[in-house]
């Protein structure tokens, strides 16, 4: 019997070590999750950003290393903790109010140059319509004085850079979206995916990335409403995009 409690104790002791280890393992295996910051608030009329940014923010936060947070005040760019977020990502176009000022446009230039992700989506090629070194960030800026899209409806996507990990897991797709038409800009960009225009017959992108200092930058057009964020293929595109961003390998789904 005593010899019976003995291995019965150095058992239940050996379980509980391997347990211990195996949480310790699985402590340092983890990838601590990065942050997200989705900058909304304000934009035209006709992007209801209240219905399409818990959208967005599901559709990023599907990939559980990506830890998303929304502020619906453009103006906290200018916060000093901007820095502590691993990606940025832009929802917003100063319609009819002051794009943030001085602070925040140095806070988020400094941000990406030294290693912040920067995602923009749909409009916001619009935000800062008033500072020059913008385009440098976005690569392509919207044009007032351009065809603004085609008519909302159907279009392809046609993928353009399938090996790029943004578009990890994603082929030519159809959606019902606004196509762009009216962005300009020098800045060298790597386009991902374009779209044809039914208007003009000419391809024009969808999707982009370019480097600012050490910051990954995505850039893509799509998003006019929830049906276009909801979308699986543009859901996947914006998750993958953030992960990248942040520097990690794009999840598999």
């Amino acid at each position: 019997m005593r010899y019976a409690a003995i291995f019965g104790a150095l058992v239940i002791f050996a379980a509980g070590c391997s347990q211990i280890h195996a949480s310790s393992s699985a402590g340092k295996n983890e990838t601590p999750q990065k942050k997200v910051l989705i900058v909304t608030g304000i934009d035209y009329p006709g992007h209801k950003w209240k219905q399409t940014s818990p959208v967005l923010a599901k559709a990023i936060g599907a990939d559980k290393r990506l830890d998303v947070k929304i502020t619906e005040e453009p103006n906290d760019l200018a916060k000093d903790t901007l820095g502590d977020y691993d990606v940025i990502v832009l929802h917003f176009m100063d319609w009819e109010v002051p794009a943030p000022g001085p602070k925040a446009r140095a806070n988020l230039k400094d941000a990406v140059k030294n290693g912040t992700g920067l995602v923009l989506v749909h409009f916001a090629c619009g935000a800062f319509q008033d500072w020059p070194e913008f385009v440098k960030l976005a690569g392509r800026v919207w044009d007032p004085n351009l065809r603004g899209h085609d008519p909302y409806g159907k279009f392809t996507v046609k993928i353009t850079d399938s090996k790029h990990p943004a578009m990890k897991g994603i082929t030519d797709f159809e959606i019902v979206d606004e196509l762009y038409t009216c962005l300009t800009g020098e800045m060298p960009i790597k386009v991902l995916a374009n779209a044809r225009s039914k208007v003009d017959d000419k391809d024009y992108p969808m999707a982009f990335v370019l480097k600012y200092g050490k910051g990954r930058i995505f850039h893509s057009v799509l998003g006019h409403d929830v049906q276009a964020l909801a979308n699986p293929h543009v859901s996947r595109l914006f998750r993958n995009a953030c992960a990248w961003c942040a520097g990690l390998e794009p999840s598999d789904n």
